[in-house]
Order: C-alpha cells, then structure tokens, then sequence
C-alpha cells in the first residue's frame, strides 16, 4: 500500500470512558506512515469529563462538529447528518469508522452519502439493552438493522456482542469480527508512586484492605449498587475501605446513600483522576457492578494490576474472567451478590492471591498494541476486497 490512507474515526463525545479511550488509542497507535487518522467528536462532555484536552496533547487530529449530540433530535441529527457528509466528502476519507450508537447510526449514513468506500463501526456496547422501555429498545434494534446493509464490517469487543446481536436480528455471523478493546500494559502494574504513598494521600490506612472500583457515576455502571454491597462487606469485615474512582451524574445519590448507610468515613470518592494505575494498585480487590456494557475496559486493567476481580456477569465481563480462576462473577443488579464474592475473596487470602496472579498472566491477550495490529489487518483486507490501493480512491 502506498501513499496514506485517509481513516475518519467519528464518535458522540470524548467522555472519559471505555469506547472513548479506545478510540484515541486507536487513532495515536495506527502508523501514521500508512494511516492519516482523524477523529471527529461532538462538543459534549459532562461530569464524566472529557478527553478532548488528552487528544489534543497526544496530537490527535480532532474536529469539535456542534451538530452531534447525544440527545436524538431529528432536526439536529439531520444537520449533524448532512455536515459529517460534507466532512468526510472534502475530507477525501477511504475509512469512516463510528463509535458510540448516535455517531454510529449517523456517522454511517453520512459515510455513504459521501461516498467513502470503506464503513465500519465498532460495537463497545449495544446501544440497545434489557433496562429500555421496549419500544425505544425495538426503536435502537430497527436503527442498527437498515444501517447494517451499509456497514462493511461491525467490530465488536466480546463474542457476547455477536451474540446479542445474532438474537436481535442484527446480521449475520459474517458481519461480525472480534477485536478486544486494548489497555496500555506498561501503565498498569507499574505504578509511577509507592503504594503506601497513594494510599496515605487519600486518608487509607497502610494495613486495612482496600476493594476498589474504577467507573463512572452513572446508570449503566449501577454505583449505587457498589454502595450498598460496601455497606453488606463493611458489616462482615469492619476493618475494610472502599476506594471509587471516577465521576458522573449519580455521584451526588452515590454520596446520599454512602452517608445513609454510614460508610462516608471508609469511602473515598476521587472524583476524575488521570493516575488511575497509581490508584489500582492502592487496592488488594476490584469490583465492577456496571448493569451493560460490552467489554469492561478496567478488567484487564485489574488484571495486569495484579487484582482478584468480582464483577457483574454481563456482556463481555466473562471474556476477561475467568469465572474461579481470576475472578468471580455475579449476576448484575444484584448487590448482595456482589457483596458475598467479595467478602469470600477478603476472607480467604490465598484463593484471592492466586487470582490476582492468574489474572496479570493473562492480561497480554488485552494489549493496545494487539487491537491496533487487528484493526489494521481489517483496514487492509477491506480495502483488497474492494480493489483500493496504492492510495488511490475510486469513487
């Protein structure tokens, strides 16, 4: 292949989040000697907080479009239509690849308005899902249904995703191809600052265990969840504290119901941290209560932290545990779960040291550089397909 190829990579917003994350890594770690690779964001962010400032400092080529919201609005998503289109026209893109269910929806329709030869969009998580009222649920299915046509490959981060969307009438089984979403692993398990330093920065004794999450505040992830599986594990094992990293919209409930159930004292709230590997590894146990979502980046994170994982089993959490062998999967929405696997891990010292051990074994099969090397055999087997190359374009 010679000369570059000209890759869009639109997204609704750059929150700090999984999808997110994985995106820019995508866009920074692709070389740039065959890719030139542009990301397209809405102007959102939120109490989550935004990576747009990180993808500026990493020199990630990005365009704010107004036009793209998160919130459907016919008349908006018409104009952020109809602008994308004219982006991706003048732009020359041979690749548009979406991300997130409002830019993959519209992303790839002003893909093919354009002209671009080549759409993909990557499923981090089924827009639609079990907690929707059932017809804005069937509303998200029927989206994905007459976009697909258009798409020349979906990549999704677990085979739960194909799955799911095999069950919804989403395709085919050849539409389909599995990449896993990549963590940088020379950040985790390395931390840059001494664990007994973290943990007295945020008022956590040296001795006491620490069972942590890394999430956002918001519904998806169920923080409220955590909360009261902290409160069941406090009265179990008192000497224990609770570490949440990350923001959102909940956070103000998250406070209200750690007050209610006396844990202000053992819970800390970081709020949004950029030293999220320093803080894992302040931790001896990890646990995640989100209700869906696709592949959870922050498993594999925990597991190259060295961490056991008690996790809810959705989508493609079973991906990253291994269910008695580097963690403990319990069923989502249900905190007492939750709280049980992990007071049996506090409670027994060695079976949680040998999960934190298998689970740093198996962490390299989540590396960035794996993903990137597979999204850029994709790349090149669609363009063979379509007979593009040499950088040259036939529209």
């Amino acid at each position: 292949m010679a000369g570059r190829i000209r890759v869009l990579h639109p997204i609704t917003r750059l929150i700090v989040g999984g999808a997110q994350e994985n995106t820019l890594l995508t866009a920074q770690l692709l070389n740039p000697y065959d890719w030139a690779v542009d990301v397209v964001t809405g102007p959102q962010t939120g109490s989550e907080g935004s990576l747009i400032e990180t993808a500026k400092a990493r020199e990630i080529p990005l365009i704010i479009e107004p036009s793209l919201v998160r919130e459907v609005n016919p008349i908006q998503d018409l104009r952020a239509l109809f602008r994308l289109a004219r982006l991706i026209r003048r732009g020359q893109y041979t690749i548009v690849h979406t991300h997130s269910s409002k830019a993959g929806i519209v992303g790839r329709w002003a893909a093919k308005i354009a002209g671009a030869p080549v759409i993909v969009h990557t499923v981090h998580g089924w827009g639609h899902h079990d907690h929707q009222h059932p017809l804005v649920r069937a509303y998200y299915i029927l989206l994905e249904k007459l976009t697909l046509p258009i798409t020349d490959k979906l990549i999704v981060v677990s085979p739960r995703n194909i799955e799911k969307g095999l069950a919804d009438g989403i395709g085919k089984p050849d539409d389909y191809v599995v990449i896993r979403s990549g963590i940088e692993m020379d950040r985790f398990g390395h931390p840059q600052t001494p664990r007994a330093e973290t943990r007295a920065a945020w008022g956590i004794p040296a001795d006491a265990p620490v069972v942590g999450a890394v999430t956002r505040l918001s519904p998806q992830k169920g923080p409220l969840d955590f909360v009261r599986a902290a409160a069941e594990i406090g009265v179990a094992c008192p000497s224990v504290w609770f570490l949440m990293v990350g923001d959102g919209p909940m956070r103000g409930e998250v406070e209200r119901l750690a007050r209610e159930l006396g844990l202000a004292e053992r819970l800390v709230l970081t709020g949004l941290r950029r030293d999220v590997p320093e803080l894992m590894a302040a931790m001896d146990l990890f646990a995640l209560s989100s209700l869906w979502e696709g592949l959870p980046r922050v498993l594999p994170q925990a597991m190259a932290t060295g961490l056991p994982i008690v996790a809810t089993a959705i989508d493609g959490s079973s991906e990253a545990i291994d269910e008695g062998v580097n963690g403990l999967l319990t069923p989502p929405g249900d905190p007492h779960a939750l709280a049980q696997g992990v007071i049996r891990l506090l409670r027994d010292p060695a079976l949680a040291r040998r999960m934190g051990e298998a689970g740093r074994a198996r962490a390299a099969e989540f590396d960035v550089r794996a993903m990137v090397a597979q999204i850029d055999g994709l790349y090149r087997a669609l363009l063979a397909k379509k007979k593009i190359g040499d950088g040259q374009v036939d529209r």
